[in-house]
Formats: C-alpha cells, sequence, structure tokens
C-alpha cells in the first residue's frame, strides 16, 4: 500500500479496545465516558480486519488500547494473527501496555510470538506514579515487566515527559530502565482530547529533556530504523534512549503507519481528522473484496503531515488517544 506521497504504509496499530484501567492526567478526563460495547468489533472481526491488512502488505502489528490486556478474549486474538507469523506473512506482533495486567499474560504472549512489548512508566516513585495515573500501583507494573522479561519479551518503557510530574525524574527512570537490559523512549505530551489538566502547563520540549540527559551522559545519535517515530542516541554507557517529538520535529517525513480504533474506524494521522469507516464493508459481507477496497482507497487521502500546534489551540485533535489508539 503506497500513500499519495511515496510512503508504504506497512505498519498497523490496532486498538482493541478504548478501555483503560487507568486514567492518566495526560491521557484523558477522571470520568472518562468510554464507547457503548456494542459498537466494539468482536475478537473475530479485529481477526479478520487485521489478516485484511496483513493481506494487503503490513508487515508489523501493534496492539493498542484504551489497554490492550483489559479487554475479555484478547489472547484469543493474539493466538489466532500469530499464524501469520508462521506463515511469514507478518514480521512481527507487539503491543503497547500500562503493564498493570502484564505479570499474567507475559508467558502467554510470548507462547505466541510476542517478542517486543512496550510498557508506559512514567514515574517510579509509587506517590508520585499514583499521581500521575489517579490511582495505579506501580508495583503491578514492575511485576510485569519482570515477568516478561523472565517470559523471554524485549521491554521498552514509554514515558510521557511532564513538565511539573516527572521532568527532573527521566534522568533516574533511564538509569533503571538501562540497568535491567531496557529501552526508554521519551514522548511529547501530544494535544489529543480534552482533559482536566492545561496541556501547555503540562508540556516540555524534548530539547530541555535532552539537555538534561546529555548533563548525565555523553550522548550518541543512532541511525536506526524500527518502523516508529522515534530518534535514539546511545549514552556513554551503553543504554539507548529514543525521543519522539511530535511537536518540536514532526517524523511525518518517514510514516509509515495507520491506526485502526476498536470500532473499526480508520484513522489515518494521529494527529489529523481524516479517516475511513471500515466497520461496515466489513460487516457488509462475508467476502473481503469491500474491505480490502475499502482499505486500498482510504491510502489514498493519507495526509502529508499532522496537525499539533500548541500555538494554535490546545487540543488540535478532539478525540482522546485511548479512542484512538495508541
Amino acid at each position: 500500500m503506497i500513500d499519495p506521497f511515496g510512503r508504504t504504509i506497512s505498519y498497523l496499530r490496532l486498538s482493541v479496545t478504548d478501555r483503560c484501567d487507568l486514567r492518566c492526567t495526560y491521557c484523558m478526563p477522571e470520568r472518562m465516558q468510554f464507547l457503548p460495547r456494542a459498537e466494539v468489533l468482536s475478537i473475530e472481526e479485529l481477526d479478520r480486519v487485521a489478516s485484511a491488512f496483513v493481506r494487503l502488505g503490513v508487515r508489523k502489528l501493534r496492539l493498542t488500547g484504551g489497554e490492550p490486556l483489559v479487554r475479555r478474549g484478547l489472547m484469543t486474538l493474539v493466538e489466532g494473527l500469530s499464524r501469520h507469523l508462521a506463515s511469514g506473512a507478518l514480521d512481527e506482533i507487539t503491543m503497547t501496555t500500562n503493564g498493570t495486567q502484564l505479570a499474567e499474560f507475559a508467558g502467554p504472549l510470548a507462547a505466541a510470538g510476542v517478542q517486543r512489548v512496550n510498557v508506559s512508566l512514567d514515574h517510579l516513585d509509587p506517590a508520585a506514579y499514583t499521581r500521575i495515573t489517579r490511582g495505579g500501583d506501580v508495583a503491578k507494573v514492575i511485576a510485569g515487566i519482570d515477568a516478561a522479561q523472565a517470559a523471554g519479551i524485549a521491554i521498552k518503557l514509554n514515558a510521557v515527559a511532564l513538565r511539573h510530574d516527572n521532568a527532573d525524574h527521566l534522568v533516574a527512570l533511564a538509569e533503571w530502565a538501562h540497568a535491567r537490559g531496557a529501552e526508554l523512549s521519551v514522548i511529547e505530551v501530544m494535544p489529543l482530547g480534552e482533559v482536566e489538566a492545561d496541556r501547555l502547563d503540562q508540556y516540555i520540549p524534548l530539547t530541555e529533556i535532552r539537555a538534561r540527559f546529555a548533563e548525565r551522559w555523553a550522548l550518541t545519535d543512532l541511525v536506526r530504523s524500527t518502523g516508529g517515530p522515534a530518534r535514539y542516541v546511545r549514552t556513554s554507557e551503553g543504554g539507548t534512549i529514543g525521543f519522539i517529538t511530535p511537536l518540536t520535529h514532526n517524523f511525518c517525513g518517514g510514516c509509515n503507519r495507520v491506526r485502526l480504533t476498536c470500532t473499526g474506524q480508520l484513522f489515518l494521522c494521529l494527529g489529523d481528522d481524516a479517516d475511513a469507516d471500515l466497520r461496515t464493508p466489513l460487516r457488509a459481507s462475508e467476502d473481503d473484496r469491500l474491505l480490502d477496497a475499502a482499505i486500498v482507497a482510504a491510502m489514498t487521502r493519507k495526509p502529508e503531515r499532522h496537525s499539533f500546534d500548541y500555538g494554535v489551540k490546545a487540543p488540535a485533535v478532539a478525540r482522546h488517544m485511548s479512542r484512538t489508539g495508541g
């Protein structure tokens, strides 16, 4: 699949639910209204639409949410989709999770062929973590990371940089990750959906965060392609840190991904409202020709770049990340 700007689309981020067991302050309001369950695709439908993307050239599949591990029947989906790994049609199935349920699922995920997982972790201090997540227990996340690494799953930590909540803690978080053989990626907070907090107050450009890392280590830029938006550095002690900078240095020129929500709405760009309805053709016929045609047609409308800009307004996009798929 080629978009109008010559980019090959080989990466699908598939949201299996918009629900989450945390309420992170930068992600959603405390009293979040989730989608009616009747609107959500079944496990069988999620398998069918993901398989259509694989058939059309997607090589990497990431399962997201909300929190994917709270979706009932998730392992049935993962085990089913693993047939594409066995056939060679798919290079990898990965997942982004908050880690609270990972201790339970690490073994089955590894058995189904999941070799890498991204874990969202913004602070190691129990009180700070509970405040940021509105009630989360960081000990459960650490137990999940332990279980995943014991099962042979590689871990990358994702931390959203928050000026007043964790900017002074990210060096320590990187040290902790590297001591465990894990990588850390730091992400600029994005203007997606209304939250109680002031987005501009939360926001800190990663140029400032990189400067803090540079006070701790000598940093060497890496030429590395992982299919994602991060730019990586190697520290003088051998650890790896990624920077995801949708505001200060957009990564649109190399975009190779699209996002499908749990309701079958295909978003062609995280920071743009361009979308396509795949649920209707999915349910209109058991023949996949309508679905395939809808996917191919959607690619012709992928925008050149996103529209994130704190200088104009916040949020730039009304939908929350939990609905879009992380």
